[in-house]
């Protein structure tokens, strides 16, 4: 049983000390649940902004949250013509500052059960605990669990989450 601890500790650490080294954007492309998410950056043309300084916060969508969606949008979404939805979507996912699970989780305690959070795009997410998971809700009532919290980067931090959020 230590020996699969011990191991479960050196997994966790190379994970994190990847992730420091690289960008928010570099944290997405290195994970194999992140593809489509990789490629709506680089359709919007967002990857060099989130590849900027920051610091920036990501709530990331795995395949399976995009998959979530109705049959055809993605495909839609990567449109060219579609670039400013997809854009407007992106960066619905985007914070600044860099919220790690402890400032998310304090600032819950603080609302009294919630938080506002401001994305780029000038919108809000509302995130609040249910159990002991962060659930954000979004500007149309759609519900996404973090899944994995605080991949820290160099410029910024990336948090996992289960469904795509609509702006």
């Amino acid at each position: 049983m230590r020996k699969l601890q011990l191991l479960f500790v050196l997994m966790l650490s190379s994970i994190f000390a990847f992730a420091q080294n690289k960008d928010v954007v570099d944290i997405a492309i290195g994970s194999k649940d992140h593809t489509t998410l990789v490629v709506a950056v680089k359709a919007a043309g967002l990857v060099e902004t989130l590849k900027g300084d920051g610091p920036f916060t990501v709530f990331a969508p795995t395949n399976a949250a995009f998959s979530k969606l109705p049959t055809g949008t993605v495909e839609s979404l990567l449109k060219p013509e579609s670039k400013e939805s997809l854009t407007n979507i992106l960066t619905y996912h985007v914070v600044a500052g860099k919220w790690d699970a402890a400032s998310i989780l304090k600032a819950i305690k603080d609302g009294k059960g919630t938080a506002k959070l401001t994305t780029v795009n000038g919108a809000t997410l509302t995130a609040s605990l249910k159990g002991k998971n962060v659930i954000l809700v979004d500007a149309k009532g759609n519900k996404s669990t973090v899944l994995v919290t605080d991949l820290n980067g160099s410029n910024g931090i990336v948090h996992v989450i289960d469904t795509v959020l609509i702006p």
